[in-house]
């Protein structure tokens, strides 16, 4: 394509999310922050609540990326990026008070900026915790795509030499008014190579029922790194919980990524989303889902199973497993005819290789069991007068403040 066909492509004209600006007022927010977040690892059993909520509640949280933020970049936010031609003003506060605030270390820790735990009312161990991505907003108009410490799909051959490479990647948006990330062909050129974003958590997870907390880098039973790009706005992810109160957590802002993760990294920026928490008391839970020994997503089309395992070949086994139980359990699908299905109508994708713990993910059509049992219906969860029904009507904002009361847009934290 020559120069003058190819799409134009321009500044965005994205404002920058500074902590809790332009929040609307009535609903519960959540800032990162020195002390609402934990760097490099997981909530456990004994961390205390940053913020509380009742099942159905909405929350606003405004997630950060670690890049910029690490020691292979100089631990200075606005330094790095402002060695990218990001103006000062441009780096977003909590980033710089999270980097001057915090410590973490890279030899036993986890790179993630992690936002929680948050307490929800009426959560048990065996229940599922599901939460609803109802929002996401890119705070910066820019990202980084990193690949470091070997940890890619090719670890023997990239990166050329001893140095991470960290791939500085603004935000532009084409003619048609969509953003999308931009990159040259050759370091220096003109950036005429532009990819879609689909903006999504990477980690959302709940707290394990141990009294130490995990790397923040495999996933597990208790969701975490999962890294599926299925996680938009409109998804739903159901997490078994271990604990009293879920100790919900979120964190690893992507504004996009590829099944397979290959580099190491996704396109790492941060966002502020809106979610839904809802709980599915065990009971519901196994009837619209079944046994849960890892999260299942859903998305407007499809039940996603994971499979998690070292091995990417024993992850696919598992995701397998995972998605028989499930149409076991959901639509009373006999073994063998339920085998047959996934072979002849389901794909099960690679999530990511590079997370010490690999991922697979299956995408069962709910379409195809319109008239099967539940359907589409998603699973019922608990309402405010402890009653179960359908989700979706929501009753307060929660109070991120400690109390457990609802409130306006209360704040906890903050970047200071």
């Amino acid at each position: 394509m020559s120069a003058a066909a190819r799409p134009a492509l321009v500044d965005p004209g994205l404002p920058v999310l500074q902590p809790g600006a332009g929040v609307p007022e009535g609903v519960a927010y959540l800032a990162s922050g020195p002390r609402t977040v934990l760097w490099g690892r997981l909530p456990c059993a004994v961390d205390a609540p940053v913020a509380h909520l009742r099942a159905g509640d909405e929350l606003v949280v405004d997630t950060l990326s670690h890049e910029g933020l690490l020691e292979d970049q100089g631990g200075d936010p606005r330094a790095w990026f402002g060695a990218q031609g990001v103006p000062a003003d441009n780096v977003l506060d909590d980033a710089v008070a999270v980097a001057a605030g915090l410590s973490r270390d890279p030899d036993h820790d986890g790179p993630h900026v992690v936002t929680g735990p948050v307490h929800v009312a009426g959560a048990h161990p065996g229940d599922l915790l599901a939460v609803t991505v109802l929002e996401t907003v890119p705070r910066v108009p820019y990202g980084v795509v990193s690949n470091r410490h070997r940890r890619g799909a090719l670890p023997d051959e990239l990166p050329r030499g001893e140095r991470s490479v960290s791939v500085f990647t603004p935000v532009l948006r084409r003619a048609d008014g969509a953003l999308v990330g931009a990159l040259p062909l050759v370091d220096g050129g003109e950036r005429v190579v532009a990819f879609p974003l689909a903006p999504f958590l990477g980690i959302v997870g709940v707290a394990v029922a141990d009294d130490e907390r995990p790397h923040s880098v495999p996933p597990g039973p208790h969701g975490g790194n999962i890294d599926v790009n299925l996680l938009v706005a409109g998804t739903a992810v159901y997490l078994p919980v271990q604990v009293e109160g879920a100790g919900l957590y979120v964190g690893d802002p992507h504004f996009a990524q590829g099944d397979g993760e290959v580099a190491l990294t996704a396109l790492e920026a941060s966002l502020r989303v809106r979610l839904r928490v809802d709980v599915v008391p065990r009971a519901q839970a196994l009837t619209a889902l079944g046994e849960l020994d890892g999260p299942v997503l859903r998305t407007p089309e499809h039940l996603v199973p994971t499979g998690l395992d070292v091995d990417l070949d024993e992850a696919l086994r598992r995701c397998v497993r995972a998605a028989l139980r499930l149409l076991g359990a959901r639509y009373g699908m006999a073994e063998h005819l339920a085998y047959a299905y996934l072979s002849a109508a389901t794909d099960f994708d690679v999530s990511q290789v590079v997370d010490v713990v690999t991922g697979v993910h299956a995408r069962i059509r709910l379409a195809d069991f319109a008239g099967v049992g539940p359907g589409e219906e998603p699973p019922p969860v608990l309402r405010p007068d402890g009653t179960v029904g359908a989700p979706g009507a929501l009753h307060g904002s929660g109070a991120p403040d400690g109390s457990g009361a609802p409130g306006g847009s209360a704040t906890v934290g903050g970047a200071a």
